[in-house]
């Protein structure tokens, strides 16, 4: 829905259009398995319980706001997406997405690769004891300390995404006496958001080399040059939150096309092709997304079919899901504060948290679901606009949902698939402290980040 331009800024209301809204579901108290992580159930005596455990007990132990991770499908996400590709092929977890030293150890155990990009993501990933080998390093500007410090620790490639970091990279990789393995990120004029992509004018982003104009030939050529260079692919990302494979069809045949570029001119055939991530998941009832056993079937045909075509070798297949592996394993648990119902309108139900704890409703308009978890109610629908805390008119958490008319201050409400980008993106924003990260396994409950103190606040300030 368009905003119209406010003179104080976002107008304060934002109200929905009759009809614009989805009717109120059949039972507030159902929990739909798309969104919710897997061991995700209710109680006999109605109270949402998550490996295992009541999140009224969670509240008691761990305060609200909290992220809640469930380690159980966690895991289990990581080894579909391992299982789905085998052996022939490579899955980076996107640590952007969320990472933790408890989430390195996890990808390690069940056999993934990780995606870092900053000297930050890489210090957590070694200090966790992710061999340096299964780390690619991404980025549009790393400065030269995080390119040492990465090229010394000997990560697996470095995803170069400029004419100065082929010279950057080649330079540093000299210097320490090493031949750094690399690839080349191209913008292929693919950009696909959910179920639709086009194919023009998005070359204006500030990643990668663009293919248009022969650009990213010329980064190969550059590459190819370097001493300090062993180029082993081309990486290509074509946008986030993608449910159709549409845009990766025809990204892949860009791709593919360079490939047999550089073989016609350079003689060589590069062994490798990384085609991101960006597979999207369930916020809603209304999302639908693929398994990944789906997802890997249909990229292998894509990339197989391409490459025959070009009369190439198939190369081996990279693929970097973050969002799709840790954003349903995960929702955060608050505490209502205030309500107020707005006659004709909607119900603000005020919580805990916030922006602080999830700007990408604020952000960009991320849509979410929310569920009473703290107990059932058979009162009517109403519907609610979950905000959050902060002095900003939009700090708002959930838009539209529907929720109990009898929810009340001291109610335990949830908003699952928040796993991924909102621990990540966290701020202090008013000086709120951020919340833990929580992980449930088996009747077990530990704090793997915990929770931040106005202690911590102060040791910055060091004013």
């Amino acid at each position: 829905m368009s905003r119209s331009a406010h003179p104080a800024g976002p107008r304060y209301a934002d109200v929905l259009p009759e009809g614009h809204y989805h009717a109120p579901p059949a039972d507030l108290n159902a929990l739909d398995p798309k969104v919710w992580s897997h061991t995700v159930t209710r109680t006999d005596d109605g109270v949402v319980s998550v490996g295992g455990i009541e999140v009224t007990r969670l509240a008691e132990e761990f305060g609200t706001p909290a992220y809640v991770l469930d380690e159980t499908d966690f895991r289990a996400r990581a080894r579909a997406w391992r299982t789905a590709f085998g052996t022939d092929a490579d899955v980076f977890y996107a640590g952007k997405a969320f990472l933790s030293r408890a989430v390195v150890r996890w990808l390690h155990e069940e056999g993934l690769n990780l995606d870092v990009c900053s000297g930050g993501e890489l210090t957590t990933a070694l200090s966790a004891g992710m061999p340096a080998e299964r780390i690619a390093f991404h980025g549009n500007n790393k400065s030269e300390d995080e390119i040492r410090r990465a090229v010394e620790a000997g990560v697996g490639r470095i995803v170069l995404d400029s004419f100065q970091e082929i010279v950057r990279v080649a330079h540093i990789a000299q210097s320490l006496g090493t031949r750094q393995k690399v690839q080349i990120r191209i913008t292929v004029g693919v950009e696909a958001h959910t179920h639709e992509f086009i194919a023009t004018a998005h070359e204006d982003q500030k990643f990668g080399v663009p293919l248009a104009g022969g650009q990213a030939a010329e980064a190969v050529r550059r590459a190819l040059q370097l001493d300090g260079l062993e180029l082993i692919g081309i990486h290509s990302h074509i946008g986030s939150q993608i449910f159709d494979m549409s845009g990766f069809e025809v990204a892949a045949h860009r791709v593919v096309g360079l490939l047999k570029d550089i073989r016609d001119e350079h003689g060589i055939e590069l062994p490798e092709i990384d085609l991101g991530g960006g597979l999207g998941i369930a916020y809603t009832s209304d999302d639908d997304p693929r398994e990944p056993h789906e997802i890997a079937k249909a990229l292998t045909e894509i990339v197989t079919r391409e490459c025959e075509a070009a009369k190439l070798r198939t190369p081996r297949i990279s693929v970097e899901p973050g969002r799709a592996i840790v954003g349903p394993t995960a929702f955060t648990l608050y505490e209502v504060g205030t309500i107020k119902p707005l006659d004709g309108l909607r119900t603000y139900v005020s919580v805990d948290g916030g922006m602080s704890d999830n700007i990408r409703t604020a952000l960009y308009d991320a849509e979410y679901s929310v569920a009473l978890v703290s107990r059932t109610s058979d009162a009517e629908p109403m519907l609610a606009r979950v905000v959050g805390k902060h002095c900003e008119s939009g700090d708002i958490v959930v838009r539209d949902a529907f929720l109990p008319a009898d929810l009340a201050p001291g109610d335990l409400i949830a908003v699952p698939a928040t796993g991924a980008y909102c621990r990540s993106m966290a701020s202090n924003y008013n000086h709120v402290l951020r919340p833990p990260v929580v992980a449930v396994n088996d009747g077990e409950a530990r704090v793997i980040v915990r929770r931040e103190t106005e202690e911590d606040l102060l040791r910055l300030d060091v004013g």
